[in-house]
C-alpha cells in the first residue's frame, strides 16, 4: 500500500488478482459495500468498509506472490476469514507444504480447519478429520501418509475402508480381492495417482509397500511401522472401530477420515465413527478435527449445497424438540 492509501499490484499478477471478467473484485467489492479502481496497477478503494477490502486484496496478493491460483473458493475464505476475525492466521508462503504431486503442484493446507488438521497429523498418533465433502480430509491424509513413506518415517501405507455402498446395492462383484474392493477404494486410488503416480503406485502395490484391502480384512493383525488410512469412517460400527484402532502398533500413524452426515449404515446401526469421538475426545496421543462448510475447497456451489442441508437439519430438530415438549406439555405457542 502506497501512502494515499492505495494498493498496488504488479502487472503480471494483476489478471490474477481480478480473476475472469474482474469476479474477484466484483465479489470484494460486494462483500463489503466498496468501489474499487485500478490505475495502472494502483487500487484505489472507495467506501466505508475500504480497510475490509484491502485487507483481503492484501491476502491475494500474498498468495498470487507465491505462485499459487486464486479461484472464486479461495475469495470467499479470505473474505468470511475476515469476519471471523482469523484472517491473520491465513498463511500466503509455502511452509505448510505437504507434500508435490507428480506435476509438481505444492499440497497444503487452503484453511484454517485444513491447518489444524495437517499439524495434528503431523504431532499426534491417530488423527480424527470429521467433516463433509470436500473439506480435503482423504486428500490431505492421503498426501501425509506419501509424504511419510517418500521420507522413510514407515515402511508401508495401508488403505483400507468399510465396504458399505452410499445407499444403493451393487450387487455381486466378480474378479479376485482386489478387483472386488476397487469401487470402494476409488477415491483413495485417485489420491495416490495425482500424488505418486499410477506406475510407483503400482510397482509399490506388488512390492506390499502399499496395501488396500477393506477394513474386515485388518481383523488379527498388528499393523507396526505403517502409516493407516481408515476412509468414510462413518460406516463403520462401534465394533469394527474398536477392531481398527487396537491394531495400531509401534511407529505407526494413523488416520480416520469420515463425515458423519452421511452415513449408509442400515437403520438403527450406531456409527462407530460417532461413537468413537466421545469416547477419546481426551485421550493423550488423539488428535480431533472437526471440519466444516468453511473448509470446503471444492466448486464454491458445494458449500452452499452443504449450508442449504444445514440449515435443513437445522429446522427440522427445531421441530422435533418442539414436538417433544408439547406432549410434555411445557411447549411454547
Amino acid at each position: 500500500m502506497d501512502e494515499r492509501g492505495q494498493t498496488t499490484v504488479s502487472g503480471e499478477l494483476l489478471p490474477e488478482i481480478f480473476g475472469k471478467l474482474d469476479e474477484n473484485i466484483i465479489k470484494i467489492e460486494k462483500a463489503f459495500g466498496v468501489n474499487i479502481v485500478n490505475r495502472a496497477g494502483k487500487l484505489a478503494i472507495v467506501g466505508e468498509n475500504a480497510e475490509y477490502a484491502r485487507a483481503v486484496l492484501r491476502k491475494l496478493i500474498d498468495i498470487a506472490e507465491n505462485g499459487e491460483k486464486i479461484d472464486e473458493t479461495t475469495v470467499n475464505y479470505i473474505i468470511d476469514s475476515l469476519r471471523d476475525n482469523t484472517i491473520g492466521q491465513i498463511d500466503g508462503n509455502n511452509s505448510d507444504v505437504v507434500t508435490l504431486t507428480l506435476a509438481g503442484k505444492a499440497i497444503k493446507p487452503k484453511t484454517m480447519g485444513q491447518k489444524k488438521y495437517v499439524q495434528q497429523m503431523r504431532k499426534e498418533t491417530i488423527v480424527f478429520g470429521v467433516g463433509p465433502a470436500g473439506t480435503g480430509k482423504t486428500y490431505l491424509a492421503m498426501a501425509m501418509a506419501i509424504a511419510a513413506f517418500k521420507k522413510n518415517d514407515v515402511a508401508r501405507i495401508i488403505l483400507t475402508r468399510p465396504a458399505i455402498e452410499a445407499g444403493e446395492k451393487l450387487g455381486f462383484l466378480p474378479g479376485d480381492l482386489q478387483q472386488k474392493v476397487d469401487p470402494y477404494l476409488r477415491p483413495l486410488y485417485d489420491a495416490l495417482f495425482e500424488i505418486m503416480g499410477a506406475e510407483a503406485f503400482h510397482r509399490n502395490l506388488e512390492k506390499g509397500a502399499i496395501e488396500v484391502a477393506p477394513l474386515a480384512y485388518m481383523r488379527g493383525r498388528t499393523l507396526d511401522n505403517s502409516f493407516i488410512v481408515l476412509d468414510e469412517a462413518q460406516n463403520t460400527t462401534p465394533e469394527q472401530m474398536k477392531m481398527f484402532l487396537t491394531r495400531i502398533g509401534f511407529g505407526s500413524k494413523a488416520v480416520v477420515t469420515g463425515d458423519i452426515t452421511q452415513i449408509d449404515l442400515p437403520g438403527g446401526t450406531k456409527s462407530g465413527l460417532k461413537d468413537v469421538l466421545g469416547i477419546l475426545e481426551d485421550v493423550e496421543g488423539i488428535g480431533i478435527t472437526m471440519l466444516t462448510n468453511k473448509d470446503v475447497v471444492r466448486h464454491p456451489l458445494v458449500q452452499r449445497i452443504i449450508k442449504a442441508y444445514e440449515k435443513r437439519e437445522k429446522r427440522e430438530n427445531y421441530k422435533d424438540k418442539r414436538k417433544i415438549r408439547l406432549k410434555q406439555g411445557r411447549g411454547g405457542k
